[in-house]
């Protein structure tokens, strides 16, 4: 299997390096995920978000790549970014690729809700309100 390319940042992620690390000219299908920050939560103006993570999420994150990699084998890769966030930045970029479409979706759908519940990663939003509070804890 290929090496395991997951990470931690505090800066903007690098959406292409996620995907040259899973590009596989032996592979039809590439599927890309990006969570983004939204301006919206449950009726509420979102003004930032605020990611914190622990000391070791990244060893986490690649816990999670290399578990659905073996399990799945395909190419996986995830990067999630830490610090202070706006509208539309990238906060998880994740790309899966596979021989055939179906293959590559349902990893990504797997990877994707594996970092959300496994990473300890958690989110501050800032509402436009003024009022912060934190997600995940």
């Amino acid at each position: 299997m290929t090496e395991i390319f997951a990470r931690i940042t505090d800066t903007s992620i690098d959406a292409e390096q996620v995907v040259a690390a899973v590009d596989d000219p032996t592979c039809g299908a590439l599927v890309t995920f990006h969570g983004i920050v939204r301006d919206h939560d449950g009726g509420r103006d979102v003004a930032a978000l605020d990611y914190r993570a622990h000391p070791e999420a990244e060893r986490f994150i690649a816990a999670c790549v290399a578990s659905e990699q073996e399990r799945s084998g395909l190419r996986l890769a995830a990067v999630h970014r830490v610090g202070e966030l706006s509208i539309g930045d990238a906060a998880l970029v994740a790309a899966a690729s596979a021989p055939h479409r179906a293959e590559a979706f349902a990893a990504i759908e797997r990877l994707v809700e594996r970092v959300k519940h496994e990473v300890p990663i958690w989110k501050r939003q800032h509402f436009a309100d003024g009022i912060s509070e934190w997600v995940g804890l």
